[in-house]
């Protein structure tokens, strides 16, 4: 059975690069009828925060990557970790390094004064001296000193690496805590972790990690390195180009099926196709469709997507969603005013994120008094008169939006004008603003009491 897994650090929030590595894994578990797998990965201790996990946790909620285990820590593992340490330890494949910080920053000085590559040169590998007193040693892995690390990479192909550009990597440190390198092995071999998919700035560690594998009998999983994410010109992704956190999106407007939706297709693709759900991204979703370039990070690409799928969105969910933004724009849907529902109708194909939906639907519930500029523009004397001769015939016409539009046409008619010279003011001294969605709609919805009352209130 194919078992994946995704683990992050909490160290920071579940950002784009790891939510698409997550989205990856998420969809060739699901893809092959496996498992997923969520491991938060805390060796880190001063830098691991409960706030990071609950943020990961939240992200990926969000996204609907739900896992099938965990989520475990890595800091409830230590006792696995030691055993295997000693392990490594008892078959001549670990040792003792009692070298000092100072020691080893002596040492790399002298190899970059050299110009050699800054590494560990073994000095406590086969030594057979007494250990200093007062040091804390760790535990380094004894990498084989010939030959070379071979694999098929899922996504970049075949890569080899000489044993001899690897050091004796540190599995252990001085306070018994394991090494990333280290801790992931133990843990995706328990785990039974049969794909390792993740990103490209993991390749120099995969050859490590091949060797301790081989250290421990162990059989390797299959590992692919997805390239990383750029952004829009090029350079590394950075937050000037969207590199917030998952749930900063959420907060932004977005819709969870848009992330889902953009994510896939930052490496990998299905033949043209731009827009598909989560499913149908299960049932197409192979690795050797993810490009081995780097993947550009297009923010308007994201907001154009994020409005197809509010146009596509059931109005319930939507009205659920907008309630609590228009509560911060003093704006009470629940308490009166036309049904929301009626109104992210009339709006939803005008806006690409939530908060520009809210922001539009402002005057359906309150009076929006408009700009200056707007009244001397479009408030004229001329204009007021027309608007006069409307709130008399409001009183007492159908109000419905085919009635509306019919007098709006009569009102331009009898005054000589262009319906723009009787629309527009009306906007303005009804909505606040001379651009609205079809104003004979937006009357109807706004209602007969509540359009005089405002249009009453402007002419004064």
């Amino acid at each position: 059975m194919v078992r994946t897994r995704f683990a992050p650090s909490p160290t920071g929030f579940l950002h784009i690069g790891g939510a698409r590595t997550a989205l990856f894994n998420w969809a060739y578990a699901r893809h092959h009828g496996g498992k997923f797998i969520l491991r938060v990965e805390d060796t880190d201790v001063e830098r691991s925060t409960q706030a990071s996990v609950q943020a990961i946790l939240e992200g990926m909620t969000w996204l609907g990557l739900d896992w099938d285990e965990g989520p475990f820590y890595q800091m409830q593992r230590l006792t696995r970790y030691e055993e295997i340490a000693q392990q490594l330890l008892r078959d001549g494949h670990a040792y003792w390094c009692y070298a000092s910080k100072e020691e080893l920053e002596k040492m790399r000085e002298a190899q970059r004064t050299k110009g050699e590559k800054p590494r560990y040169d073994g000095r406590w590998r086969d030594s057979k001296e007494t250990p200093p007193a007062g040091i804390k040693p760790i535990l380094r892995f004894k990498n084989p000193l010939d030959g070379e690390v071979v694999w098929n990479d899922l996504v970049k192909g075949e890569i080899r690496i000489a044993n001899q550009e690897l050091d004796d990597l540190v599995l252990m440190r001085a306070d018994g805590v394991p090494t990333y390198n280290f801790g992931v092995v133990i843990d995706d071999l328990d785990m039974n972790i049969t794909h390792v998919i993740r990103g490209d700035d993991h390749v120099n560690n995969t050859p490590r990690q091949i060797n301790l594998y081989q250290a421990l009998g162990a059989d390797l999983p299959e590992f692919g390195h997805l390239p990383m994410i750029l952004g829009h010109d090029g350079e590394r992704l950075s937050k000037r180009h969207g590199a917030v956190s998952v749930t900063q999106y959420r907060e932004d407007g977005f819709l969870p099926e848009a992330m889902i939706n953009y994510l896939s297709r930052l490496g990998w693709s299905h033949g043209n196709e731009e827009i598909f759900t989560s499913e149908q991204m299960i049932e197409w979703f192979a690795l050797d469709h993810i490009s081995r370039s780097p993947a550009r990070f297009d923010g308007d690409k994201l907001r154009w997507l994020n409005q197809h799928y509010l146009k596509e969105a059931d109005s319930g969910r939507m009205a659920a969603l907008l309630m609590p933004i228009l509560h911060q724009r003093d704006c009470f849907p629940d308490k009166g005013g036309p049904a929301l529902r009626d109104v992210i109708e009339l709006l939803r194909s005008r806006t690409h994120l939530l908060p520009e939906l809210a922001d539009s639907a402002v005057y359906f519930y309150r009076h929006v008094h408009a700009h200056q500029e707007h009244i001397d523009q479009h408030l004229t004397q001329e204009a007021r008169g027309i608007l006069k001769d409307l709130l008399g015939t409001f009183e007492s016409c159908e109000w419905n939006a085919v009635s509306l539009a019919l007098l709006l046409k009569e009102a331009a008619a009898k005054h000589g004008v262009k319906m723009g010279q009787v629309g527009i003011p009306l906007r303005v001294a009804v909505c606040g603003e001379p651009q609205t969605p079809a104003i004979d709609r937006v009357l109807e919805l706004i209602g007969r009491e509540e359009v005089m009352k405002r249009l009453a209130h402007s002419l004064q």
